[in-house]
C-alpha cells in the first residue's frame, strides 16, 4: 500500500515505428532506458527505439493509472495535441 502512495508519472513514448505508448512510471527516464532495453512492455521491446516524448507528474500511483487509462483511450491526434503543448 505504502508504494501505491509514492509519486509516479505518466508517460508516452514514440517507438521506431512512429506509434506511440503510455505507461505508468516512477521514474520515465528510467523506464525510457529499459524499454530500450527490451524490458517490461512486449509492444515496445519489438519497436525500439523508443523516445520519450511527454510526462506528467502525480502524487499517487492511482492518479496516475486513471490518466494513462484516459490517454489510451484518446485517438492519436488528440495525444499528438497533448505532447504538442
Amino acid at each position: 500500500m505504502e508504494e501505491e502512495a509514492k509519486e509516479r508519472f505518466c508517460y508516452m513514448v514514440r517507438c521506431r515505428d512512429g506509434t506511440l505508448y503510455t505507461g505508468v512510471a516512477t521514474d520515465p527516464r528510467e523506464r525510457v532506458k529499459k524499454h530500450n532495453w527490451g524490458v517490461g512492455a512486449k509492444f515496445t521491446a519489438a519497436r525500439r527505439p523508443v523516445e520519450l516524448i511527454w510526462s506528467e507528474k502525480f502524487p499517487d500511483y492511482r492518479l496516475a493509472r486513471k490518466r494513462e487509462a484516459e490517454i489510451k483511450s484518446w485517438a492519436l491526434a488528440t495525444k499528438l495535441r497533448l505532447v504538442e503543448q
